[in-house]
């Protein structure tokens, strides 16, 4: 049996194709939309902060208290954290391709309505907006774990890698767009309505069509899901799952052949076996004896990195100021403010941000994932502990070596475990329960992202030195600890699905801790 089907044979050995490229846009789309609903927020909380929560009198501008900020940026996480458990169950149990269209229906839905988020208060508005962007988070959840499950099953063994790497990449496109949209409006609505600083002026420094701002920006984050939606619809269930989970080999052959261009054989008898072989189920001492190890430390170096990474860029609004990137709030009016702390944060992402994940997508069929993820938590603690140490100095005697380090720990987040830790859970666990597992590490991952919007995230509020060292230094820890908590997992370079975790039958490689030589 170890010889393997046809159809996963010709799914590993088949060359890069047009669908390939198509399949990275469609799964992609999904995480541009979800990178820019997330990170957009950030351009705008301080906005919302202006318009809803200003005190007639006050020498400093109107801005959200503390909890109410956490809860504007962090409510998304909390719902992206139930969508991908309950989405990622369902992937295994309905099939990847069923459940595929309800979370881009949810994400479209729920964007157009954080933006239409009305009421006769500050509480009121703020608390739709926070309804409606859970709802956006558990369908922005959903996207993990079938996104990187689809595209890992529909893959070939030599460019996998790099394949789940692209559609990840998509977030950090995402990322620049966030900045960008907002860059571009608040110009627009700049160059059209005069505007006064706030010390100047406090009352007609927040001008009232800046209301429309903040939602016109949240409203853009349907219009990518809606555009793939239509592809997304036609895309066939992936041959694994069809051929190994529903045992229908026929259905498997005809759906790969078709949109892979290639002739492959039918096979039942081999697809019984398969089945019989991995009937196991997610709670069993079997699978636990087989990928408990592995389970253990995806869960855990997602939950570590997501500390570090969610609290940086969700931050980044804070310590923009603290770099004197953007001018203090009481110099600017609302719109200018918008403008200021969206162009950083555009920039800090298109330097940083977005080369690490192209780095991964080049190189993670060449190094491994292993090796990309040692060195990218090492590094980002490296860089932190720097910032966290010498923080007054950079920013009071050299901000551009401020900029440079604060850069590279973005570049060392995606060119390493940012990306490798969405990679190795899709491809790590048997079909059965591979997106169930994808799914909960991707939720550990946001339980560390929401103690990094909760937690992390208040030490920098305020924007006080002290505070964002300990802030700083106690990423760098939590980077160091995933550090150690990836020798848990295995290389997975060049090998296939079935081979990496024992389905096909042969020696489990899974049982044995085989390192990259």
């Amino acid at each position: 049996m170890s010889d393997g089907l046809a159809v996963l044979h010709a799914l590993d050995s088949a060359r890069t194709q047009w669908y390939h490229i198509t399949a990275i846009v469609i799964a992609g789309m999904g995480f541009f939309t979800d990178a820019y609903d997330l990170f957009c927020i950030s351009t705008i909380s301080k906005l919302l902060g202006r318009l809803y929560y200003y005190e007639p009198g006050s020498a400093k501008p109107g801005k959200l208290p503390h909890n109410v900020n956490s809860f504007v940026v962090g409510v998304a996480l909390v719902g992206t954290l139930s969508g991908q458990l309950v989405f990622g169950w369902l992937g295994d149990k309905l099939g990847r391709k069923k459940v595929y269209g309800m979370t881009l229906i949810l994400m479209v839905l729920c964007a157009i309505c954080s933006g239409l988020s009305f009421g006769f208060s500050n509480k009121a508005v703020i608390g739709t907006l926070c309804f409606f962007r859970f709802w956006l988070g558990f369908g922005i959840g959903g996207d993990y774990p079938l996104s990187a499950t689809i595209m890992s099953e529909y893959a070939n063994k030599k460019t996998r890698g790099a394949f789940i790497a692209a559609v990840f990449a998509m977030q950090g496109v995402g990322i620049v767009f966030a900045g960008l949209v907002s860059m571009i409006l608040s110009k627009l609505f700049l160059i059209k309505y005069e505007t006064m600083p706030y010390r100047d002026n406090p009352i007609l420094s927040t001008q009232p069509e800046a209301d429309y701002l903040w939602r016109i920006v949240l409203m853009l984050g349907a219009l990518p899901a809606l555009l793939t939606y239509y592809w997304r619809m036609k895309m066939p269930e992936t041959g694994r799952y069809t051929a190994l989970i529903e045992g229908n080999a026929k259905q498997a052959a005809a759906d790969m052949g078709r949109v892979l261009e290639i002739e492959i054989q039918a096979e039942a008898d081999k697809v019984a076996e398969f089945k019989a072989a991995n009937e196991y189920s997610l709670w069993s001492r079997e699978f636990f004896n087989r990928h408990g190890r592995h389970l253990i430390g995806t869960m855990s170096t997602w939950f570590l990195l997501d500390i570090a990474f969610y609290s940086q860029n969700l931050t980044q609004k804070d310590i923009f100021p603290a770099m004197n990137l953007v001018h203090k709030e009481y110099e600017v009016s609302a719109l200018r403010e918008v403008f200021e702390t969206s162009r950083a944060m555009f920039v800090v992402a298109l330097l940083g941000t977005f080369p690490g994940y192209w780095f991964t997508v080049f190189f993670i069929d060449r190094i491994g994932r292993y090796i990309i993820q040692l060195v990218g938590f090492f590094m980002m603690s490296l860089f932190m502990l720097i910032i966290g140490v010498k923080y007054e100095y950079l920013r009071d005697e050299n901000k551009w070596l401020f900029a440079v380090l604060y850069g590279l720990t973005f570049f060392f987040a995606n060119f390493g475990p940012n990306s490798t830790t969405f990679v190795l859970p899709a491809e790590l666990f048997p079909t059965r329960v591979r997106s169930t597992c994808h799914a909960m590490s991707a939720a550990a991952g946001k339980a560390g992202a929401m103690i990094g919007a909760f937690v992390v995230a208040t030490y920098t509020l305020d924007g006080e030195a002290k505070k964002i060292k300990t802030a700083m230094i106690i990423m760098a820890g939590t980077n160091m600890l995933g550090f150690f908590f990836t020798f848990l997992v295995t290389e997975t370079k060049g090998r296939s699905l079935e081979e990496i975790s024992g389905e096909d039958g042969g020696n489990d490689e899974t049982q044995i801790a085989s390192r990259p030589s």
